[in-house]
């Protein structure tokens, strides 16, 4: 079933220390059979890619801003030593809504020609412009992978600690699931995950995702900003940008 989906769900966010500070709010993502888009011509069906629209996907949002993505993924992946993952490869990520996109995290399911999970992608991006992807070798559905947190992200967390994920996708109940919990010495710190339930995406789902999120990826950056404010306002401490890595 490699057509582009819809996700209907919920991102929540929780900070422990040094004050709780919590938070969910309704969203949808897209979930892209990014192989099949760039295989078959009209394989994205009603979704505008590569060209304007209410809704749309632009693979130049992504990587190094080339015109096909996937040809950067693959050359990150071999980067990294990951030469089998020639299969499909799904993207999970915020679309443009109103010709508009700020994605603060994507997640890329690389999979053999066989059709086995053989490696995930994190690309992350923050206010300040920056992109940082963070390469996860050999997992698996619903394992706990780590990573070491290498990007500034939050003016309200510093660069340091570890990074645990869990992922869980499955096309045929059509529910996917991904959480990030970064953890540093002093222990826990954020608990985060983003989820929801996939459709195919018909022109009516999608009037249907802009119905009910007109003005998402405005409301993304707006949530964002309120968030440090909170923080702010709280007097947890300010951590200056500490450089790209």
């Amino acid at each position: 079933m490699n057509q582009p989906m819809v996700g209907f769900g919920t991102v929540r966010h929780i900070r422990l220390r040094p004050v709780v500070n919590a938070f969910a709010y309704s969203t949808f993502f897209l979930m892209l059979p990014m192989r099949t888009l760039h295989a078959k011509p009209g394989a994205a069906g009603a979704l505008a890619h590569n060209r304007a629209g209410l809704v749309s996907f632009h693979d130049s949002d992504h990587g190094d801003g080339r015109a096909n993505s996937l040809q950067w993924i693959d050359e990150m992946l071999a980067q990294h030593g990951v030469h089998d993952a020639n299969g499909e490869a799904w993207l999970h990520c915020y679309p443009r809504v109103l010709g508009y996109a700020f994605k603060p995290v994507s997640f890329w399911y690389c999979h053999t020609a066989q059709g086995a999970l053989r490696a995930i992608v994190v690309e992350v991006n923050n206010t300040f412009g920056e992109r940082h992807c963070y390469v996860l070798d050999e997992p698996a559905w619903g394992r706990e992978l780590q990573a070491t947190k290498a990007f500034h992200v939050s003016p309200f967390c510093r660069v340091e600690g570890t990074y645990r994920f869990r992922f869980f996708l499955n096309l045929e109940s059509r529910r996917t699931l991904a959480r990030i919990d970064h953890d540093t010495d002093e222990g826990p710190l954020l608990r985060t995950s983003v989820g929801g339930v996939l459709k195919p995406a018909t022109k009516r789902v999608l009037y249907e995702a802009l119905w009910r999120h007109p003005v998402m990826t405005l409301a993304v950056i707006a949530r964002i900003h309120w968030q440090a404010l909170r923080l702010w306002l709280a007097r947890v401490p300010f951590v200056p940008h500490p450089g790209h890595p």
